[in-house]
Formats: C-alpha cells, structure tokens, sequence
C-alpha cells in the first residue's frame, strides 16, 4: 500500500511498515521497495544508503541501479526531494555498491557458520555428483576473478545430473564476489567456488545478491526484469590462472 501525503519522501522507518511499493524520485514510477534503494540524510547532512530501511529520519527512494543513482546527484534530487540543502559524495554511486557488497559478504559468512555453503572444487564436485547433496544445492558461486576451466567443469556436471530440461533442479549461479572477498567470508584462501545449501541464511544470501546483481545491471526497466527473474549472473569475468 502507500500511504504518505509527499510523494518524494516516506515517514520514517517506524511508519507505513506495510507498504511494500514506493515511488522512484528519478523515474517516478512506482515499484517494488525491493527494486528500490531508500537513502537518508545523515545528522551531519550527508546522504547515505540506508539498505536495510530502519535509519531514521524520512527516507527518499531510488531505483536500485548505478545509472539511476548517478541521474539522482546529476538531477541534485536529493536537495529537491529532502527540500533543503544536503551534501552528496560525489562517489555515493560506488558507495552504494560497495555497502550492498559487504552486505553479501556478510550474508555468506553468516550462511557459512550456519553449516549451509560447501567451499573448494572438489568439495563443490563431490556435492553435485552426490544426488541428496545435490538436491539441496540452492546456488553455484564462482568468484568472478576465478579461471573459466573450473566454472566450465562444474557447469557441465550441473547439466549432466540435473538435465538441461529438468526446470525443477536447476538454481543459480552467482559470479557476483571477487576471490579475495569470498576469502574474507568463508575465512579460508584462495576459494574460487562455492556451493550454497538450503537454510534460513542462505536465503539472505540469496536475496542480498539478487539485489547486487540487480544493481549492477538494471539500468532500465527492461533489464532490471531480466536481472531480477534470472538473478544470476555478473557478466564480466576476469579470468587468471588460480584455482583452489
């Protein structure tokens, strides 16, 4: 529902906790609050992101990718939409990224100390050729620096356990996190691959990364349907030779 007389600004986190559509300030196209970024003005009068939505004070809404978050400071709605004078780092764009990275890393550790991510080739191998553990794989992750051999193998022994027709077992695949902060959430070296397994964090896991991937890639209406239907891939992969 919506339910707030400025169209611009909602009430506070504490109101209108029902509503789950909000309109973009940029676009102003009404959408999904999970296709939106609210931001809030900080009590030293800087705007930041507010991803978890309970900061106070009264939130301005955003289109959840770069390009609309860069159209907002070049539009200076910030001052428009709080209708006073506000500071806006010129890199919120890449702020805004980096907060919804840390937030996936975060998730996946906590997925990790719940028993529910399996991490390493072989692990990630053995697992998908085991068809109870495969049964309970909810994502393939593949740190987006990691080789493309490693990525082709394990894909491969998707298709061919699972079945290229067989809707009901397949699950995404993430490439969304570099090696070194896949280290740094399953506190280990070197992890290029990773398995995620069915469980109350990891479907955090889940929905912090389809909001990252929704980030980097929705740059229109268009696309943010493709980026939040698919939710899987980061398409640009630079490849190196480690493996683990």
């Amino acid at each position: 529902m919506l339910a707030f007389a400025d169209p611009d600004l909602d009430n506070g986190p504490r109101t209108d906790r029902s509503a789950t559509m909000r309109m973009c300030a940029v676009t102003r196209e009404v959408r999904p609050i999970g296709e939106l970024i609210r931001f809030v003005v900080s009590p030293s009068g800087e705007v930041v992101a507010d991803l978890k939505r309970n900061l106070p004070g009264r939130g301005l809404w955003i289109s959840a990718s770069h390009q609309a978050v860069a159209e907002a400071i070049r539009r200076h709605q910030f001052s428009k939409g709080f209708k006073r004078e506000v500071r806006v780092a010129p890199t919120l764009v890449a702020d805004t990224e980096a907060l919804l990275v840390r937030s996936v890393v975060e998730a996946l550790a906590m997925a990790a100390k719940a028993g529910q991510v399996i991490s390493g080739f072989s692990k990630v191998e053995g697992a998908l050729g085991q068809r109870q553990a495969h049964a309970e794989i909810q994502a393939l992750i593949h740190a987006s620096d990691g080789a493309a051999d490693g990525i082709r193998k394990l894909d491969a022994l998707v298709r061919q356990n699972a079945g290229i027709n067989d809707e009901s077992r397949k699950f995404p695949v993430f490439t969304a996190l570099t090696s070194e902060q896949l280290d740094l959430a399953l506190g280990r070296s070197n992890v290029i691959h990773a398995a995620l397994l069915a469980g109350p964090a990891s479907k955090t896991f889940l929905s912090r990364s389809h909001a990252l991937v929704r980030y980097r890639m929705a740059d229109d209406d268009k696309t943010a349907g493709h980026a939040a239907k698919n939710s899987s891939i980061q398409t640009v992969r630079t490849r190196t030779t480690q493996q683990d």
